[in-house]
């Protein structure tokens, strides 16, 4: 399956640091499930792997992996990691959302 969501190097250095950090793989997986302010929300975690059916990004050595369903609610996004002074937080630019809230965790399509 084609790669459809891109995490920037900036994400993909902060993945591998996290996981070396944890002792684990570096892999990112992105769901989209109910809830948050606008309808849906992202979850990011850190995967031992990507399941038989994922959609596979890679940069820099680490994956971006994510789930069918999801992945209808994120075609074409790009997941960046930013540090301003509000803090520092993974941000998915995301083509397919119509709405999303101030904080940045949730959207609407």
């Amino acid at each position: 399956m084609a790669a459809s969501v891109t995490l920037t190097p900036a994400a993909a250095a902060r993945v591998s640091a996290i996981a070396a950090r944890q002792g684990r793989p570096a892999v990112l997986r992105l769901a989209v499930e109910g809830g948050g302010c606008s309808g849906f929300q992202y979850r990011f975690d850190l995967a031992a792997g990507a399941e038989a059916d994922d959609s596979v990004s890679r940069t820099n050595g680490v994956m971006l992996v994510v789930d069918p369903v999801s992945l209808d609610l994120v075609a074409g996004c790009t997941v960046d990691f930013a540090e301003s002074l509000g803090g520092a937080a993974f941000r998915v630019d995301n083509p397919n959302a119509a709405a999303g809230c101030g904080c940045g965790a949730s959207f609407a399509v």
